[in-house]
């Protein structure tokens, strides 16, 4: 199926998908959003739990009044998605369908999500109680006549016998294939306005459904599937200057402490790319190599680094390479296989040489490890402890500027990470189009801005992507293929849609890395299309 199929898809969900990173095809995750008032009777918490690919989050409309309990059993005029079938290869076109809804309506609506092989459950409704009590909720499940799924929205009464948690009606499905498109049945409310598909032209290679989303010139589009409520957190935050120790002759130049939310980002969809100074061959670049590097960067537009730890004297070369050039640092404390104990010698030696390099004045982010949660390296409660000790160390040797950590979507939305947010002060993730099966290289840019999205919400705070790119070798991943006119593809789609928010992975190739079940993990390097 041609690219306009899988973005068909994507609009019947709003856009945005779960996360998947080059080192990680398929992340997926459950969201959950508290909305006790609406769905369930007496005393308890309601959780939305959907399990979305090609799907999209949103924040749902306010619930109906309290009185408004009855849930509607016969079928409603609403403008769920229009399933429009392709039984053979060609070229289909679908006329416009306007519809009025006249009060708010709550149905059942189909989205789908691309899995891999196994056994999943998706959606259900999981209430906890704090007493014995019986529910009657409302939940979304499916039907199957003639070969046709069909969502349908049922009410059930369930008893629960002590206080705790109750995950009702989930659907569970085998999928045997190496990956497959299922449906998930989702709650969808509808508020009143005129509600129109517009004509689709589409080209498929095989026989497939398309799903036609309705949206609203009068009131807010309503997408078809549940985002979790974002995380509390504290108020946005302010920056107060730790105390600078007492002047002496070698003093290292300080910047001066913001006083507000960072500013960050670049200009004309340049801002930042990543940057390990390694030779073809693993050995480390000389300093003399570094700044012949970074002038090139420097001259494409670009004004930021991004460099990953200390190692390979990270920091004296490429410092001094920025500093000649004009550009500014990311720099990171990376946290590798040996985990996240703040006593580590790892740990230890990379804080120590950036305390001893202290170039605060060129720093404006230190990210605190990258995809340290997604990899198993770190827990929650380690990575926030580790955060907290990397500020009191750079913050008692003179940095007074921001600091976050990165990581895939997967790790944001399937932890618990508000203690994380509370102690960073921007939010980052790394977003890599080519791994989501359905995006091809002309979509990069509305993939990666969707997981942005995401993030952004988690931790109610601004956000940045701190990795993207497109590989120019290696195997197919659906639509998403690698090479040289799809990298230049994807990377103008990204330059174009958050250019200015986005770290581009990486300057050149990394010969050195394995290849990867991908056989793309050498082949990011980007440089050369910016001219660098």
């Amino acid at each position: 199926m041609k690219a306009a199929v899988a973005a068909a898809a994507a609009v019947l969900a709003g856009g945005v998908s779960a996360s998947n990173h080059r080192h990680a095809h398929q992340a997926l995750f459950e969201k959950r959003g508290h909305n006790a008032s609406e769905v369930c009777v007496p005393g308890c918490t309601t959780i939305w739990k959907t399990i979305t690919g090609e799907a999209g989050l949103w924040t749902p409309p306010p619930p109906p009044p309290a009185t408004a309990t009855a849930w509607p059993t016969g079928p409603a005029v609403v403008p769920t998605p229009i399933p429009q079938v392709c039984p053979t290869p060609g070229t289909y076109t679908f006329p416009a369908t306007t519809i009025v809804v006249t009060e708010t309506t709550t149905v059942c609506a189909a989205s789908t999500t691309v899995v891999p092989s196994g056994t999943w459950t998706l959606g259900g409704v999981t209430t906890v109680v704090e007493t014995a009590t019986t529910v009657v909720c409302p939940y979304a499940t499916t039907k199957t006549e003639n070969g046709v799924v069909t969502s349908v929205l049922e009410t059930t009464t369930y008893v629960c016998p002590s206080a705790g948690t109750y995950t009702i009606a989930p659907h569970t499905t085998t999928v045997t294939a190496a990956t497959e498109t299922v449906v998930v049945p989702v709650v969808s409310t509808y508020c009143p306005g005129t509600w129109t598909a517009p004509a689709v032209v589409t080209v498929v290679e095989t026989a497939t459904v398309i799903y036609c989303p309705f949206a609203s010139s009068e009131v807010p589009v309503p997408a078809t599937t549940w985002a979790p409520a974002p995380a509390p957190v504290p108020a946005a935050p302010t920056w107060e200057a730790p105390p600078k120790p007492a002047p002496t002759e070698d003093s290292k130049p300080k910047p001066t402490p913001p006083t507000s939310t960072p500013q960050l980002g670049g200009a004309g969809g340049k801002w930042a790319m990543t940057y390990t100074p390694y030779a073809h061959d693993s050995q480390c670049k000389s300093a003399e190599e570094v700044l012949s590097d970074v002038k090139k960067i420097a001259a494409a537009g670009f004004t930021t680094l991004r460099v990953y730890s200390t190692d390979c004297g990270t920091l004296p070369k490429v410092g001094a390479a920025a500093r000649e050039c004009g550009l500014s640092l990311i720099i990171g404390v990376f946290i590798g296989e040996v985990g996240c104990d703040n006593g580590s010698p790892d740990v230890a030696q990379q804080v120590g040489a950036i305390k001893a390099w202290a170039q605060w004045d060129l720093v404006k982010l230190v990210v605190v490890a990258n995809e340290a949660i997604f990899n198993g390296f770190c827990s929650v409660s380690q990575l926030r402890d580790l955060i907290v000790h990397v500020k009191s160390e750079l913050g008692g040797a003179g940095y007074g500027g921001p600091y976050t950590t990165t990581d895939v979507v997967s790790a944001w939305v399937g932890n618990d990470v508000s203690s994380i947010c509370s102690v960073i002060d921007v939010v980052a993730t790394n977003a890599h189009a080519y791994f989501n099966a359905g995006t091809a290289p002309s979509e990069a840019g509305k993939f990666v801005a969707g997981q942005l999205a995401i993030v952004e919400k988690v931790c109610n705070l601004p956000g940045y992507i701190m990795e993207t790119g497109w590989p120019t070798a290696g195997n197919c991943n659906g639509a998403a293929c690698p090479g040289v006119s799809e990298q230049a593809t994807a990377i103008s789609s990204i330059k174009a849609e958050l250019g200015d928010k986005v770290v581009f992975f990486s300057y050149t190739d990394d010969p050195w890395k394995k290849p990867g079940s991908c056989n793309c993990e050498q082949h990011w390097g980007c440089g050369q299309l910016f001219s660098a």
